[in-house]
């Protein structure tokens, strides 16, 4: 079935000119993980709503939610390949093509709000950096939209680097595991599908899932007392990517109006999460649950140990050495780096 779809939309897509700029008219098939349903899926579609309405109908958007083309983690490949047009998920499934993505999707330990983070982008370099590492695969970088910092679960109390010694919780694999097992933690790769499970049976004491109000909807705080917020320790961001030839066979005017819808995303995600997580920590303190906000000093000691973990990974590529370069010179210029 998915096949057949992939078929009847590529006909029709070339029938439109996809991807490619015929006449004044611009075509483009755009992918992403979330459901249409969800409030990032209904984003994306105001997102496609805005460039169809700003460019007078001459750049159109077929939007594809839940990853019903291809694959999450294929989606950017779908894109290079001409399958898709637009990668609309994020850099941290790309990390496997060159570990610089892992500090362009999620800079553990770094930055303290997305506001810091949007501001390393557009007024520290890091764009053209991007830039030069997604064009080496064929893709152009448009921009982020983050929702901010992600919240820690858990069945006990994790207040601070000492609580977090012997702390089994479910972690998603790679640069996050190695900062977490330093400072003592025990980080459980499984399937997000189980935390729920495994929580409840007392396999994990808690979790690495997502920001505080997704974390509500997962009903997590049903066997749960406990969450750090606003959080500290991850932050990761989607992205739109589009193919390069097909981004540089449009006309400036559908670059800039795209670019411009981007940054309109992106201002209205790291809002309305900011609006629902409050939202979710009233209701989380009226129903008895602990919001854990660690103190300067100990996000510090994160901060150092992720460093740590940082040093390693930039000896992995040029383009994760050249990133996290620039990411210490900005975190330094805001005052948040630890030496």
């Amino acid at each position: 079935m998915k096949l057949v779809k992939l078929l009847a939309s590529t006909i029709i897509s070339t029938v439109m000119a996809s991807g490619v700029y015929a006449g004044d008219a611009t075509h483009l098939r755009i992918q992403t993980h979330y459901a249409a349903g969800h409030p990032s899926g209904k984003l994306a579609q105001q997102f496609a709503d805005d460039i169809n309405i700003m460019s007078n109908g001459k750049i159109s958007v077929e939007m594809f939610y839940s990853s019903s083309v291809v694959g999450t983690a294929d989606t950017f490949d779908a894109a290079v390949n001409g399958i898709l047009d637009c990668d609309m998920t994020g850099g941290i499934f790309q990390v496997g093509k060159n570990p610089g993505f892992q500090f362009l999707a999620d800079v553990m330990g770094g930055y303290e709000t997305p506001w810091q983070m949007y501001s390393w982008l557009y007024f520290g370099g890091g764009k053209e950096l991007a830039q030069k590492l997604y064009n080496e695969q064929g893709m152009e970088f448009v921009g982020w939209w983050l929702y901010g910092q992600e919240s820690l679960t858990s069945t006990r109390s994790i207040a601070n680097p000492e609580e977090m010694k012997g702390w089994k919780f479910r972690s998603p694999p790679g640069l996050e595991t190695e900062i977490f097992t330093a400072m003592g933690a025990t980080p459980i790769v499984m399937d997000f599908t189980e935390v729920f499970t495994a929580m409840e049976t007392g396999i994990i004491d808690g979790a690495d899932a997502s920001g505080l109000a997704n974390n509500v909807g997962f009903g997590f705080y049903d066997i749960a007392n406990y969450a750090t917020y606003p959080g500290f320790h991850s932050m990761t961001a989607d992205h739109l990517s589009c193919n390069k030839d097909v981004w540089d066979g449009m006309p400036e005017s559908h670059k800039r109006i795209i670019d411009t819808a981007m940054q309109k995303l992106a201002f209205q995600t790291t809002l309305s999460n900011e609006k629902a997580n409050a939202e979710a920590a009233k209701t989380l303190l009226d129903k008895g649950v602990v919001l854990q906000d660690w103190s300067p000093e100990d996000r510090a000691k994160f901060r150092a140990t992720a460093q740590q973990a940082w040093d390693r990974w930039a000896k992995k590529t040029p383009e994760a050495a050249a990133l996290i370069e620039s990411h210490r010179k900005y975190l330094g210029a805001l005052g948040l780096l630890t030496e």
